[in-house]
């Protein structure tokens, strides 16, 4: 037995020594990088599982850590998935970070500060640069389109010119129906002067929970935009691109003879005793294409250079872009300069500073306001040019009151804009302890832009000739600051974490405008410095005008994040915001805002089940507000113009009267929101879903309501708190990632979005607000918001069919019709057509939005392919009903008249602008639905090797197109038209619609 008991201690004794001797620490070394772009990762927490030893990667992005040779590593990032390393008697261990492959460990930008989106109890969207700077746009906003659900874009192709977005519908009616944008701390009303390449990520707050924080400014979205900072060894970045963009879907316009034919047709039916107007139609052949005249194939080119790099006390981030567009306009050329630059500093161990800023310049050569449409109308059978080398006048046809030629209009046009810009924003973070951080930033813009126009004296034609030379030069200038200071306490308490957030913010906003005028001034290439030698007489005045205006905020906010255990989710925030633009106690608001969340995959009862990687309910309340209208509504304003003429002693003299009528006080408007939201994630977060129903209530909105000029007014609009509306809606975001093998990966990602604008009342009761006045239309309003339908649908007569003979129009309520008219239906049934028998022809709000986002890797080769599309809205096409003796027909209208009985029943005859025909009507409603290829791009990048031979650390090219594909039923250029809410989707000469094709380089030194 004593033996037994020797051998045992023995036995037991070896283990102890073994296990010792197996156990002992070693010290082990590494280097973490990015799994798929190679890239050293800084700051990346490299543990020891089981004890609190640990290190963090250096600037290469090496560790070192002392940890026992059976030990396991755990190493974690932000933005990454975390990794168990066993460390199993190594001394040297690369490791590879995967980017997050779930959403839950991903982090979000949310309103002053990131949260990981598994605490997020709002609805928040976020973009990654990458996307964003992957499309050819000149402003990122444009990339964005159908890539989040909800959000609806509508470009102008322009260029330079900012998109209109709107978020979950309309927010807003009267003023700026933008959302806020807030680029690393400090806010704008549009982010045109960014560079997209310079964009790190975009976070879009979509529900009033996650806005209600930027309370003053949040009734219509929030987009938080993080530029690029540097990170990792020093790296210089070279992006270039080159290509071009060329008019698509352009509508096909009547030539010369077909023309000719339509008006032999007009001027019968309009003077049926009078001779023909073309006595041979056929002479004057296909005659000439203005649109082609006006429009060309445009150049683009892109190049951006980048030099970044991070310490372990600092990161820097220099970036210069240069951007050259021309316009599908001849002539229209649009230049724009752009430099970031950006540091951090950990100065000491409890105190950081930074600093952002964006220099901006931009220079465009503009076109002719009007252009598209005079070119869409003006007559084929005039000439460009005659023989001789002057113009072709339309004064020189008997073509009615034709005064046209686009070519002339756009020699004589001469309009330069310059802007520039400095933005930006520098703060001090003090850490007083672990868990309380002390935050204080400054920042604002400085801008000015300046707009010369110069026409000469010239003669084109009869109709087109100025006798004097004209200098208009404007110049505005913009001054705003905002000064935040927040202090946040985040700490854990073993399953509890709470952050709390306190804050306090002032801003101002200071513009300001002047705009002379000269008349006789020497052309120069430096005219605008040369105003002062115009005539400046009696009969040639020099004129100078200036305008401005200026706001302050004061705001105080604050906002609660608690979980526990990671399961169950409250946020929790208030702002109050003082304004300027209103008065007395109405001068402050209050926005609060809540939300909740539960994680259900996390409860212990779902541990054993298989379907659910990630199963979060969420639900949010808040309100949120709009100051983003003129200041001093409720004062009155007199206004001078010529047009109020005032006789003394028989001498006109320019007189003054009210154009706008106010309320003695004007509200603040209020968005009141609701969200609940479902998060999922099934076959290892391979495959993800997320859903939200919301409801966004716009109350006491601000309207400008048009009124009659006998009250006094000469027209013009009363305005004040009119109604309240809401938006309600669907949203659903679907994303698969996919392996199939080591060398081929693919993600696609899809959305879809329902949305229902809906008036809940008016102050006017059941009376409705007009709008939608246009030239198409007579000056008559072709759209109506009402109580119980959406804001400013089309509102008009309904046709139902075409008169095809005098018995007809005998036996019908129109009995001053002629054959070739719209028959109308007499929907009273009164016996008689009028203003009663209009009804809702169309709906400008979109109800339906789509997107669907494709990656593939193949080896080197990448490919990305985005779809989007929008469906369930209405537009006007305002176009088909611009005839005034000035016209021309597209080919769709000359096929498909009605010139003579039994011809159509549907196209009326070329009188479409005469009699009752032109009033708003069903005919010129159309689908504004479309589907398109947004974008499509093809990328190689070299084999690391054969870039390490060119002193390079990549390379990559590709060719990409955007629009190549545009798929609708819309007659005109585009069925993308914009517009203010109750003056949405008319189109009275829109922008045409264009493909664009580059071929760019990426490279990394």
């Amino acid at each position: 037995m004593k033996r037994i008991y020797k051998i045992s201690g023995l036995l037991l004794l070896f283990t102890f020594f073994s296990t010792f001797a197996s156990a002992q620490n070693i010290i082990v070394k590494g280097k973490v990088t990015d799994a798929k772009t190679g890239e050293a990762l800084i700051g990346v927490t490299v543990g020891v599982q089981g004890t609190s030893a640990g290190s963090q990667t250096d600037v290469n992005g090496n560790f070192s850590v002392n940890a026992a040779s059976t030990a396991t590593l755990q190493v974690s990032y932000i933005g990454y998935t975390t990794q168990t390393v066993p460390v199993s008697g190594r001394t040297n261990i690369d490791i590879k970070l995967e980017s997050s492959a779930t959403e839950l460990q991903q982090v979000v930008v949310v309103g002053y500060g990131t949260q990981r989106k598994l605490d997020v109890t709002g609805s928040v969207a976020s973009v990654k640069g990458d996307d964003i700077s992957k499309q050819a746009s000149t402003n990122a906003i444009s990339s964005l389109q159908g890539k989040v659900a909800g959000v609806q874009i509508t470009n102008n192709g322009n260029p330079g010119a900012s998109p209109e977005i709107r978020i979950r519908g309309v927010g807003t009616v009267y003023g700026n129906a933008n959302p806020l944008y807030v680029v690393d701390g400090v806010w704008f009303d549009d982010i045109s002067f960014l560079n997209p390449n310079d964009i790190e990520n975009m976070s879009i707050l979509k529900d009033a929970s996650s806005e209600s924080i930027y309370g003053v400014r949040a009734a219509n979205g929030v987009v938080l935009v993080t530029t690029k900072k540097g990170k990792g060894a020093p790296t210089i970045n070279y992006s270039a691109y080159a290509g071009w963009q060329k008019v698509t879907n352009q509508p096909a316009l009547a030539n010369a003879t077909e023309y000719a034919t339509m008006i032999n047709e007009l001027n019968k039916i309009q003077f049926p005793n009078d001779p023909l107007t073309f006595a041979d139609p056929n002479k004057f052949g296909q005659g000439t294409n203005w649109l082609n005249t006006v429009l060309r194939d445009a150049f683009t080119m892109k190049h951006d250079l980048t030099v970044s790099g991070s310490t372990d006390k600092s990161s820097y981030s220099f970036s210069a872009g240069y951007l050259k567009q021309q316009g599908v306009v001849t002539g229209n050329n649009y230049d724009r300069l752009t430099t970031h630059m950006q540091q951090d500093v950990q100065a000491t161990k409890f105190l950081k500073l930074g600093y952002n800023a964006v220099i901006q310049h931009s220079f465009s050569k503009d076109a002719p306001g009007g252009l598209i449409y005079k070119a869409f109308t003006a007559a084929p059978v005039v000439p460009v040019f005659y023989a001789d080398g002057t113009y072709g006048d339309p004064a020189d046809f008997p073509i009615g009151n034709a005064t046209n030629n686009p070519k002339a209009q756009l020699d004589f046009f001469n309009q330069r804009s310059k802007n520039y810009r400095i933005t930006g924003n520098m703060f001090a973070e003090i850490k007083l302890a672990s868990f309380l951080t002390l935050r204080s930033s400054f920042g604002g813009e400085f801008g000015e832009g300046e707009v010369l126009g110069y026409s000469p004296a010239y003669k084109a034609t009869a109709a087109q000739f100025n006798d004097n030379s004209d200098l208009n030069v404007s110049r505005a200038e913009v001054r705003n600051w905002i000064q935040e200071n927040t202090l946040t306490f985040d700490k854990t308490f073993k399953d509890h974490h709470l952050t709390v957030l306190a804050g306090q913010s002032s801003q101002r906003y200071k513009s300001y405008n002047i705009v002379a005028t000269a008349q006789n001034v020497p052309y120069t290439s430096d005219a605008d410095l040369y105003l002062r030698v115009g005539s400046n007489d009696q009969q040639f005045p020099n004129t100078v005008t200036d305008s401005g205006d200026l706001a302050t905020y004061q705001s105080y906010f604050g906002r609660i994040n608690y979980s526990f255990k990671n399961r169950y989710l409250l946020n929790a925030s208030m702002r109050a915001d003082g304004s300027s633009k209103f008065i007395g106690n109405q001068r402050w608001g209050y926005f609060p805002s809540v939300g909740a969340g539960w994680v259900i995959s996390s409860e212990p009862f779902m541990q054993n089940q298989h379907i659910f990687d990630n199963l979060k309910l969420r639900g949010s309340w808040g309100k949120i507000g709009n100051a983003s209208v003129p200041a001093n509504l409720s004062v009155q304003t007199v206004n001078n113009s010529a047009g109020f003429a005032a006789i003394y002693n028989g001498v006109a003299s320019t007189g003054a009267n009210i154009t706008t009528i106010v309320p003695p006080v004007t509200y603040w408007e209020r968005g009141v929101g609701t969200d609940i939201g479902l998060e999922m994630a099934f076959l290892n977060s391979r495959l993800t879903f997320e859903a939200d129903y919301y409801k966004k209530k716009t109350e006491q909105g601000i309207f400008a309501i048009p009124i009659l000029g006998s009250l006094g007014t000469s027209g013009g609009t009363i305005i004040g708190n009119q109604a309240t509306f809401q938006n309600e809606g669907f949203e659903f975001s679907a994303g698969w990632r996919g392996q199939i093998n080591a060398d081929f990966s693919y993600t696609v990602n899809g959305n879809f979005s329902i949305n229902n604008n809906k008036v809940l009342s008016t102050i006017t009761g059941q009376n409705p607000i007009y709008g939608g006045g246009a030239a198409a239309t007579g000056g008559q309003l072709s759209t109506r918001t009402i109580l119980g339908q959406p804001i400013g649908q089309f509102y008009g007569l309904v046709v139902d069919g075409v008169f095809q003979n005098a018995a007809e129009i005998a036996a019908s309520s129109q009995k001053d019709a002629k054959p070739g008219d719209f028959r109308y239906k007499d929907l009273n049934n009164d016996g008689a057509i009028d203003a009663k028998d209009r009804a809702v022809i169309g709906n400008p709000n979109p109800k339906y939005l789509y997107g669907l986002n494709t990656t593939l890797n193949y080896k080197e080769f990448d490919l990305t392919i985005d779809l989007q599309g929008v469906a369930g809205v209405d537009v006007y096409n305002a176009n088909k009903g611009l005839r005034y003796g000035s016209e021309n027909f597209t080919k769709d209208f000359y096929d498909n008249r009605w010139h003579g009985e039994g011809t159509s029943n549907t196209y009326p005859s070329a009188n479409i602008g005469g009699g009752n025909n032109y009033k708003p009507n069903s005919f010129f409603v159309e689908s504004g639905a479309y589907f398109r290829i947004r974008n499509l791009q093809l990328g190689y990048t070299l084999p690391s090797a054969l870039a390490t031979k060119m002193f390079m650390k990549r390379v990559r090219v590709y060719a990409s197109a955007q629009n190549i594909y545009n798929s609708f039923s819309y007659k005109g250029f585009n069925p993308e038209v914009g517009g203010s809410p109750t003056n949405a989707g008319i189109d009275n000469g829109a922008f045409p619609l264009y493909a664009t094709y580059n071929f760019g380089v990426n490279v990394s030194f």
